[in-house]
């Protein structure tokens, strides 16, 4: 097999998966014996790379591999192929999703100990149906509360390879300058629309209060 037919392979492979494919996955396509060695398929990633410079849709790297997908500066107009109104999410649920990215493992009382105000099971509700967190163990402390982290699946959905590509939370000063940073369109404040009740709608994040405590576990 020569250069030309196992970029052929990968690239075809990527377009079949609609999903993520990481380069193990990518060598375990072929018998044994024809099996491309890891170098080999990282330079035929790299051409795939190459072969979309110019083109609507590019090649990405995630937590759980690579991916094709369109060109984020595109989506104003290929968004329109779907007649279902992107999701919106209130300032709550924001607030929560960031804090347990950038405190995790953090618990729910400890994301009200900063918020100021009691988090919705709606919104535990919502993160954990999303997968984009999980309980990860449960803290040694009187009623063992649930600690929460972020998901495989929350760093491909925002685009991300690891938690190491969030903003730097010196850099942060607001909770728009935090979700904005984010790769995605979607992700937004909707105040006025599913607020929680308890949030205010001029409450940010207490980013002084996270930056009191230690940083997050990069993995």
């Amino acid at each position: 097999m020569d250069d030309h037919d196992l970029v052929e392979i990968v690239e075809g492979a990527l377009l079949a998966a609609g999903e993520p494919l990481t380069k193990k996955q990518i060598a375990q396509l072929f018998d044994e014996l024809d099996r491309p060695a890891a170098s080999d398929i990282s330079a035929a990633l790299i051409e795939v790379g190459k072969r979309c410079e110019g083109r609507g849709f590019e090649l990405a790297e995630v937590a759980s591999g690579y991916r094709f997908q369109v060109r984020q500066h595109l989506s104003p107009w290929v968004s329109k192929l779907w007649s279902e109104r992107p999701a919106r999410y209130s300032r709550a649920l924001l607030e929560t999703l960031s804090l347990i990215a950038y405190r995790q493992p953090i618990t729910r009382g400890e994301i009200e100990d900063i918020r100021g105000v009691a988090v919705s099971s709606n919104i535990m509700k919502s993160l954990l149906e999303r997968d984009w967190v999980k309980v990860v163990g449960h803290r040694d402390v009187p009623g063992k509360p649930a600690m929460y982290a972020t998901t495989r699946a929350f760093l491909d959905y925002f685009n991300l390879k690891s938690l190491d590509q969030l903003p730097p939370l010196a850099d942060v000063k607001d909770l728009e300058t935090m979700t904005s940073a984010l790769p995605l369109e979607e992700f937004h404040d909707s105040r006025g629309e599913e607020n929680e009740p308890d949030q205010p709608d001029d409450q940010g994040i207490a980013v002084d209060s996270i930056l009191d405590h230690e940083a997050i576990d990069s993995e």
